[in-house]
Formats: C-alpha cells, sequence, structure tokens
C-alpha cells in the first residue's frame, strides 16, 4: 500500500462518484495524455490530507515537542547513562 494512502483513513476498496469541475484546457489536456482523471485526483487528495493532518499534529503538538527538546537540551537524552554504545 502507497504510504500515501496508509496516512489517508484506512482505505476501502468502494468508490463512490463525485462531480469536480476542471477548467476546460486542463481536462482537454489530461484526456490527451491519458491521466486517469479519478486516480489523479485521488491521489493529489490523498497527499493533501496526509500534509494537513501532519500541519495540524504539528500546531498541536508544538508546546510538547518545544519542552521536550528543551529538557534533552538541559539534561540529555532520558536513559542516556544506560546506552551501550
Amino acid at each position: 500500500m502507497p504510504m500515501t494512502q496508509a496516512l489517508v483513513s484506512k482505505p476501502t476498496r468502494r468508490k463512490r462518484a463525485a462531480n469536480l469541475s476542471l477548467r476546460q484546457d486542463v481536462l482537454t489536456d489530461a484526456r490527451a495524455l491519458g491521466i486517469n482523471l479519478s486516480q489523479a485526483c485521488e491521489q493529489h487528495l490523498c497527499d493533501l490530507i496526509r500534509r494537513e493532518r501532519e500541519r495540524r499534529w504539528r500546531a498541536e503538538h508544538a508546546d510538547f515537542v518545544t519542552a521536550y527538546n528543551a529538557t534533552v537540551e538541559e539534561s540529555g537524552l532520558p536513559l542516556e547513562h544506560w546506552k551501550t554504545f
């Protein structure tokens, strides 16, 4: 399973029809080049969903990450003194 699909809610094999509007020149060029519109839209949407979820996660956890990094900077990595390498 491609990474983009793994980060989107569990994909189901069932598909639903959706209407979308595209510029005429984009549609004409895509068809002339043999681009599968459904597949291209789905892949791009999966990528947008993944990036938006990452952005939201980073924003939601920014305070924790900052605090953790400050702790590591001051005290070192947790359990570092048990490191055997």
